[in-house]
């Protein structure tokens, strides 16, 4: 059986275009808000062009689109080749990188139209929220179900990191976006006043600690 019928590419190929293609787009951003530090006037006074609603935009593009899709690209295919085995489900795979994308795109509708829960790195509401957390937990089934099918007898260190990635993320946003919603697009913190602030920090301290460092650990090894 040749390389191709062994290991799923086909979602690692997907991946990988839209990394370069949400990097182009997020530092593209960047670019504009930058600018925008020095020409205010080329928000053209539109609410959804102005500094604010725009800088989360591109936080998140870059962290969670482009380096998002860098880490699900790189952990596909390295947990297929150190484990010598295909992904656990290609439908599983395929739900995966859909349910992403979309996350991104509602992200992109939202966020510039002021549809934010102001929680930084975290500033998608709740219905968005949902999504993640089912596409999330979805991945986790597909890279743990792959491991717990591999034809080696030990686990590659990468996948250790990728791993320690996946369930720390999964935590951090569960706790993290606990909100009450009063409407489809508009929710509040469960938490009180410092609580909340408590929270949103732990969240957003350790998911640099998680996603932009633990990931990338195991994409290096």
């Amino acid at each position: 059986m040749d390389a191709q019928t062994t290991y799923n590419y086909k979602v690692v190929r997907q991946f990988t275009i839209m990394t370069v293609v949400w990097g182009i787009v997020g530092m593209a951003v960047g670019v504009l808000i930058a600018a925008q530090l020095v020409w205010p006037a080329l928000n053209f006074d539109l609410p959804f062009l102005t500094y604010s609603r725009l800088r989360p935009l591109h936080t998140n593009a870059v962290i969670f689109a482009f380096g998002g899709c860098a880490l699900f690209a790189t952990s596909l295919y390295v947990v297929q080749r150190t484990c010598q085995t295909r992904l656990f489900s290609d439908g599983l795979a395929a739900f995966v990188f859909w349910g992403w994308q979309l996350i991104i795109v509602l992200a992109a509708l939202t966020l510039p139209f002021g549809i934010t829960s102001g929680k930084e790195y975290a500033e998608l509401e709740w219905p968005i929220d949902i999504l993640i957390a089912v596409v999330w937990i979805a991945y986790a089934i597909l890279f743990f179900g792959t491991i717990m099918k591999r034809r080696t007898p030990h686990i590659y260190v990468a996948n250790w990191f990728y791993g320690a990635f996946i369930l720390t993320v999964a935590l951090l946003h569960v706790v993290n976006s606990a909100e009450l919603p009063v409407s489809l697009t508009k929710s509040y913190s469960v938490y009180p006043g410092a609580i909340d602030a408590m929270v949103q920090w732990w969240y957003g301290h350790n998911a640099v600690g998680f996603f932009l460092t633990a990931g990338f650990l195991g994409m290096m090894y």
